[in-house]
């Protein structure tokens, strides 16, 4: 069945950058010059997703509004004759369908995907979180998404990390069936590194079938008293196999200041238009 759905989590706190994130929803921090949930949708609808479902939570108008239509600032453009900006703002408001549902309590990842089980419906869906930003020629979905129509299975995108931060992912005991793709034979959420099956950590792009649901619906709260996507996906394991896809592209963790930091600044060094000024600036800085 073609993956035609898209649910991007976008419900959490923020609590990471505050005070920034107060009255601003993290997702809508900038990345250079577009809101880091921006290149989530675009890297969805350019993996040929045709509608996205964003869990969202209280205070998040700000996300809504960015992919609506402005009237007025469309209007304000036309009559200064500012093309280029009318152009981007429109694009913006056309780049996909888009609905909305709100997770009213914060309890962990599988429980949001769980509020979006009445629009996903009987269909395999993908999960993006906006936190992992991925660069890459072919755009990560659409790589996760060849493998998917390979093997009719589940697929969790995973990449190298290091031993000593097993700790901050869900990692997979993998068995290699052709070169990138595993086999999970066993999903653990967040173990000691003496515990960890492996260094193959999952990041934040997924593909899951839709029996996820029923068996989310019997996890009970794992670590941090939250319902664990990967506790569910070891449980679906058991029923049907997972594969874990590592992927080709360049990952950047935007959920906290110093990897949003590093992710503008070699964003901007690589920009064709800010790259060459911003190089020069940053050679000419002398750091006491």
């Amino acid at each position: 069945m073609k993956v035609r759905k898209a649910v991007i989590t976008a419900a959490g706190w923020g609590t990471r950058f505050l005070p920034a994130t107060k009255a601003q929803p993290k997702e809508m921090l900038p990345l250079l010059d577009k809101p880091i949930i921006q290149y989530i949708v675009e890297e969805a609808v350019a993996s040929g997703i045709e509608q996205i479902i964003i869990i969202t939570a209280l205070g998040k108008h700000a996300i809504e509004n960015h992919f609506d239509r402005t009237f007025e600032l469309e209007n304000f453009l036309e009559k200064k004759h500012d093309d280029k900006s009318l152009e981007e703002v429109r694009r913006i408001s056309d780049l996909a369908s888009i609905c909305y549902i709100r997770q009213k309590e914060q309890l962990g990842l599988g429980h949001a995907v769980l509020i979006a089980e009445d629009l996903v419906g009987n269909e395999p869906f993908a999960l993006f979180l906006p936190d992992d930003i991925i660069e890459a020629d072919v755009p990560a979905m659409k790589q996760m998404l060849q493998i998917y129509d390979r093997y009719g299975s589940s697929v969790v995108a995973v990449e190298e990390v290091a031993p000593e931060s097993t700790g901050a992912y869900g990692i997979v005991e993998p068995r290699q069936v052709e070169e990138r793709v595993y086999e999970a034979l066993r999903l653990v959420e967040k173990p000691a590194p003496e515990e960890a099956p492996s260094n193959l950590g999952i990041v934040g792009r997924y593909i899951i079938n839709p029996e996820i649901f029923g068996i989310l619906h019997n996890t009970p709260a794992g670590r941090g008293g939250e319902i664990q996507i990967t506790d569910g996906l070891h449980q679906l394991s058991k029923e049907q196999k997972i594969y874990a896809y590592r992927f080709i592209g360049r990952r950047y963790d935007t959920g906290n200041p110093l990897g949003l930091l590093k992710a503008s600044v070699e964003m901007a060094m690589r920009d064709p238009t800010l790259g060459p000024t911003f190089r020069a600036f940053l050679g000419s800085l002398q750091v006491p």
